[in-house]
């Protein structure tokens, strides 16, 4: 065969859809791509991606470019992530963010220029399919045979079925995100009898997937989805009595399935019939007051920071300072996306945000009728097109929906699905105008190679320097904790990325421990400690953990006046923190204040009773002390 520009371009073309479809099969599948490993993974197939389109750009002289209003909102959100990166106060968790702004944005724009054609959009629509009703068979199986295994790693959630996630919920708005798109195909799209039987099966797959994963959000989304699925057939005599059958069929089969065996699993009855009582089962307590604590949080969070935000990714790491005294446990994310954009990005990045959704639902509306008409050019009114813009538009309604009581959009796999959707929906605005398509010259076919260049090159450099940090952090875990070996191998994970700052504290941690041991360089141990522990606060001011330890580091030298200040500053960083409140209380032990000490562990106690050890023993020492003093007993100091 003569390689000539069209073989090239053709090639290309095949290159980023089955890459782009290896990424929609790969993310789900390994947990969701939220281990480090597997964001890699993405991180390395989307540089080659652009590499590819890069080559496209090239090889065809006639290649167009669709740039609908949208893009302008997805680009000005990148160039504001960008920006916020090197203005965030804790560079690694903004550098991950930033990664995963630029990643999805240039996915989008990959997508809508590469993707749009009916071929690409079905291949597309159908591995999803298939790839969701893996995660959802595998999540029935986890179920049936009571196990919470995850491939190789346990799930936390026991009798909640996670699938291939460790989440019942990241599952769960998968499936939500999915089964529109399902149903679409098999009510209107135009496929054979055996797809249509394949579909059907898909669908009821999903189906049972979502129910055993106990996501009340979850549901919500995937009725809020089916509902504007079915709500819009029922308006048309096309698909009318399909839309109704199925309605009839889904309530009688999921009434019957729910009353009949759902309700006799472990699962529902911790989830759904009396989630206040089973609360701890969980990581993070699901109960309404918990999601409307967070919330809180959020909202003081953006006031106090309402037009650039407190940084992107940078909640979790400041949550602490604004939490309540009825969430103890790390919640990771605000549990709602949309406050979790403003608490992180400001009113700013929410406008730009908002804004494109606004675009986006104006130029669907304008869309519609011509995919409509599509529709109705068949006698049977079917057709791919509108089972696409139906199914797709579902689905994203459902993301919309569970967005307002999780973090999906923080999910690689579910963000990535999203991206996608949106984008091959967008493309739909060529059926509406032919105003949005570019004939790039050479001048502007430079930019983006560029641009596409330096982003495939620094996600290549990226994924070097991060791979090897998560090979030694991996290689710490399985030695000894807090041994010289473990802390070891954390100085190598620190010398490939020395701007994380847990790190850094891990080996405070191990050397501070080590001092502990009362060895005969117990004081050069504390003294390393401490250089650790100032590193880590470089990095990250908003820790107050490092300021603790430093304060317990300085008391164990003796140098407790030097320590004082250090616990205020842990205290002003998370003041409703048990285990922080129980620590401090360990510092006026050990200056000899047990008054002092005795109202610390009290209040550690009443934040949180449950596995509190530290303050429970404690306060029984102080007690002990205390009445022994006022008996007229002669005190000797703690630890004599």
């Amino acid at each position: 065969m003569v390689f000539t520009r069209k073989n090239m371009d053709w090639w290309c073309a095949r290159g980023i859809l089955s890459l782009v479809l290896g990424m929609l099969v790969f993310a789900p599948l390994a947990f969701g791509a939220v281990d480090a490993w597997a964001w890699l993974v993405l991180q390395c197939v989307a540089a080659g991606v652009f590499i590819l389109w890069t080559a496209r750009l090239w090889a065809n002289p006639k290649t167009k470019l669709l740039w609908p209003p949208l893009c302008w909102a997805v680009l000005a959100f990148m160039v504001y992530a960008m920006a916020r990166y090197f203005t965030a106060e804790i560079e690694y968790v903004a550098r991950l963010e930033m990664l995963q702004v630029l990643l999805f944005g240039f996915l989008f724009f990959v997508a809508l220029n590469n993707l749009r054609g009916q071929e690409e959009i079905s291949a597309v629509s159908f591995t999803l399919i298939a790839a969701g009703t893996v995660t959802a068979c595998y999540a029935v199986a986890q179920l049936m045979h009571h196990s919470n295994q995850v491939w190789n790693q346990p799930s936390p959630y026991i009798g909640r079925a996670s699938g291939t996630f460790i989440s019942p919920n990241n599952l769960a708005g998968l499936l939500a995100m999915l089964l529109p798109l399902a149903l679409s195909y098999l009510l209107v799209g135009k496929v054979s009898v055996v797809s249509r039987i394949l579909l059907a099966y898909a669908a009821l797959a999903m189906a049972v997937g979502l129910a055993v994963t106990f996501s009340r959000g979850g549901y919500l989304a995937a009725a809020a989805g089916i509902i504007c699925l079915l709500g819009i057939l029922l308006g048309h005599s096309n698909h009318r009595l399909k839309a109704a059958l199925l309605l009839v069929v889904i309530l009688t089969v999921g009434g019957f399935g729910a009353s009949h065996y759902l309700s006799k699993t472990v699962g529902y009855m911790r989830r759904v019939s009396a989630p206040e009582e089973n609360a701890s089962h969980e990581l993070i307590d699901p109960s309404a007051a918990s999601r409307l604590a967070l919330w809180g949080a959020a909202s003081r969070m953006w006031t106090d920071h309402p037009w650039f935000g407190v940084g992107p990714a940078h909640f979790d790491y400041r949550f602490r300072e604004y939490r309540t005294e009825l969430v103890q446990g790390r919640p990771d994310r605000v549990h709602n996306d949309y406050l979790n954009l403003l608490a992180d990005w400001g009113a700013v990045g929410g406008i730009i945000v908002f804004t494109g959704a606004g675009i986006f639902i104006f130029w669907l509306r304008r869309t519609w009728p011509q995919v409509r008409r599509e529709e109705n050019d068949f006698g049977s009114g079917q057709g791919n097109r509108f089972a696409f813009f139906l199914g797709a538009t579902c689905g994203l309604t459902a993301l919309a929906v569970h967005s307002l009581m999780d973090f999906n959009l923080h999910i690689p796999a579910n963000a990535l699905v999203g991206v996608t959707l949106l984008a091959l929906l967008t493309s739909n605005v060529r059926y509406a105008t032919e105003r949005y398509w570019l004939r790039p010259r050479l001048p502007l076919k430079l930019v983006l190679a560029t641009g596409l260049g330096a982003l495939a090159v620094y996600f290549f450099a990226q994924t070097w320097r991060l791979g090897d940090e998560a090979h030694w952090l991996a290689q710490a875990q399985k030695l000894p904790v807090f041994s010289p070996e473990r802390a070891a191998a954390l100085e190598k994970a620190f010398a490939c990325e020395p701007k994380n700052f847990a790190t850094a504290y891990d080996i405070g941690e191990c050397l501070r421990m080590q001092s502990l041991e009362g060895g005969s360089n117990f004081a050069a141990q504390g003294q390393q400690a401490l250089a650790w522990y100032t590193r880590s606060l470089r990095l990250n001011p908003q820790d107050g953990y490092s300021f603790l330890r430093t304060g317990m580091c300085l008391d164990w030298l003796g140098r407790h006046a030097e320590a004082e200040p250090f616990y205020g500053q842990a205290e002003a960083r998370d003041p409703n923190g048990y285990f922080m409140v129980a620590n401090i209380g360990w510092h006026y032990v050990e200056t000899g204040d047990y008054a002092a000490a005795r109202e610390w562990f009290v209040r550690s106690l009443q934040l949180s009773a449950k596995d509190n050890v530290i303050a429970r023993n404690y306060l029984a020492i102080c007690e002990s002390r205390l009445l022994a003093k006022a008996s007229g007993q002669r005190q000797l100091p703690f630890g004599y």
